[in-house]
């Protein structure tokens, strides 16, 4: 049997440090939800269910409130717990720092923050209403929390280098209620006009930035003196966001020098997304959002991603709108549910995603995280810790629902029809009135003519471009053939169109294993009535398979 050493391209891979050494994996994550480690006992019981659901990385919090409970006074309790519970089942950690916001909100910095509203001031609307939300124009506020992130850093450094990965600056940072803070210090700053430094940014990267903001920049006023807000970006409130995304954007890259003295592993932000229609403010406005990822490499140069947050339908769009050249894509958090594991097998075969990672996944029900577990299980296949990388082939991500249900790729001279599962005939899931499950798998082609098919839901038929041309659209019966003849009975003297090519057909398709040194590992031949007799290659909803498909031309 064909050994393959490994069965991604090489920068699907995620290279973190890890006591100075490269660890290649994929984060095939989990996020636990907001409390799950605010106590030792809590700990102890949720870090080996990680383990027992297949998953090699968890995020987890850091709360600033635990760990300086009394200003001055750090306490390593929690962050210890974790990184010895992650160390015992062999598990990887990503931090979320909980510093001084989280979800916007200033939620879970300490008490003796809070109740300093004169030292640590909070963030206004324009009718001066206090928002409980720090303002990132106080260097008091950044004073204390770049301390305390500083002592969460280094401490981490010495306990868990082994063992963290990643770091979260904060969490979903973003203004509420209004686009950016109106306190006197939020005004100060905003009458001052845009700063020299980010005029010299965009000035040297108009060429490659964000389309939406291309749109809008007025570039003659790149070069003034301190031009308004508005000269620059336009009058309105999304001219106010970028006043606040460039700010937020500083701060955090002041968090991230910090960090940068200890260490150099990777420090990113994730954003909640600006979806359903909703302005700047009625969603977490000035976060790190794709259309304002100029702004946060202009302030945060040090950060590795910008990475959402994805709860809204469309899931295939929001990847599309962070999977950039300048931008891997990395999804910590993510609607814990039934499509959960086809939508990671998507992001990571058609993005080469960094990771993937269901919030709350130690509160979900076992149904919802089945497929996760599954999934994941196709990922350790599909990815072995070899340095020897197999870089030559492609991938693709499918993933497919009741109204988004086919994908045509072209690879050379194939045509491959990928579909959803239920459009084949005869599963009766497909016509009694439910809602389909998703369907999604990676697609990888190994040589000419050869591929992989990882996922479940999904049914691919095989043409040459030639070939494609002369297909008809025929509703098919139960048993897969025709569903009506059209009684028509063609006479050896009907006149039809010559087929001068050639056609793809299946020389097998079969169920194979990867074992753990990249060797595929046969189970059966589905050359029967499992590939309707060559006509395609398919794995039914509910199933989760590696198929290794061969085609031949004729």
């Amino acid at each position: 049997m064909k050994k393959v050493v490994v069965l991604l391209v090489e920068w699907m891979l995620c290279t973190l440090s890890v006591v100075g050494q490269p660890s290649v994996f994929p984060i095939l994550g989990g996020e636990l939800s907001n409390s799950a480690a605010t106590s030792t006992a809590d700990i102890d019981k949720v870090i080996p269910r990680m383990k027992a659901l297949g998953l090699n990385t968890v995020l987890v919090p850091a709360y600033w409130e635990f760990l300086e409970p009394t200003e001055g006074q750090y306490d390593f309790t929690l962050i210890d717990r974790v990184i010895d519970r992650a160390r015992e089942n062999d598990l990887k950690i990503v931090f979320l720092w909980f510093g001084a916001w989280k979800n916007s909100m200033s939620c879970y910095a300490p008490l003796w923050f809070k109740e300093d509203t004169k030292r640590f001031p909070r963030a206004c609307t324009a009718t001066g209403k206090p928002l409980e939300i720090a303002s990132c124009f106080s260097e008091e506020v950044f004073k204390a929390d770049n301390r305390a992130f500083e002592t969460l850093v280094k401490h981490v450094v010495e306990k868990g280098s082994d063992v963290v990965t990643m770091i979260q600056v904060e969490n979903e940072i973003g203004m509420l209620e209004d686009a950016r803070d109106h306190s006197k210090l939020a005004d100060a700053v905003y009458k001052k006009g845009v700063p020299q430094e980010l005029l010299t940014y965009l000035k040297q990267n108009q060429k490659t930035l964000h389309p939406w903001l291309s749109a809008r920049l007025q570039t003659s006023k790149l070069s003034a003196k301190y031009p308004s807000w508005a000269e620059v970006f336009g009058d309105d409130i999304f001219t106010d966001e970028i006043f606040m995304a460039y700010y937020y954007a500083c701060y955090v890259g002041r968090l991230c020098q910090t960090a940068r003295q200890y260490t150099r592993m990777p420090l990113y932000v994730n954003a909640a997304m600006n979806s359903r229609g909703r302005q700047p403010g009625q969603y977490p406005s000035a976060g790190p959002l794709a259309h304002l990822i100029d702004f946060w490499h202009a302030g945060a140069p040090q950060l590795e991603m910008l990475a959402p947050d994805i709860y809204d339908t469309g899931f295939k769009g929001w990847t599309d709108q962070y999977a950039l050249p300048n931008n891997r894509l990395f999804i910590p958090e993510s609607r814990c549910c039934e499509n959960s594991g086809v939508r990671a097998l998507y992001a990571f075969g058609e993005h080469q995603a960094l990771g993937f990672s269901p919030f709350a996944i130690d509160q979900a029900s076992p149904q919802e995280t089945a497929s996760v577990t599954q999934a994941y299980a196709l990922m350790r296949q599909l990815v072995t810790y070899h340095s020897s990388l197999f870089t030559s082939h492609s991938s693709w991500g499918l993933l497919f629902d009741q109204e988004d249900k086919e994908r045509i790729i072209k690879d050379g001279e194939n045509v491959l029809t990928c579909r959803h599962f239920f459009t084949l005939p005869w599963d009766p899931r497909a016509t009694d009135g439910s809602a389909w499950p998703e369907g999604g798998a990676i697609l990888l082609k190994l040589a000419k003519n050869e591929y992989l098919l990882a996922g479940s839901g999904v049914v691919i038929s095989f043409a040459t471009a030639y070939e494609k041309t002369f297909e008809e659209e025929k509703v098919l019966g139960e048993d897969g053939f025709v569903a009506v003849g059209d009684g028509k009975v063609q006479t050896s003297e009907s006149k039809r169109q010559s087929f001068n090519g050639k056609r793809l057909g299946i020389g097998f398709v079969d169920e194979v294993n990867i074992d753990e040194t990249g060797s595929l590992v046969f189970v059966r031949r589905d050359n029967g009535d499992q590939d309707h007799q060559g006509r395609h290659a398919r794995i039914s909803c509910g199933e989760w398979k590696i198929l290794h498909i061969k085609l031949y031309e004729y």
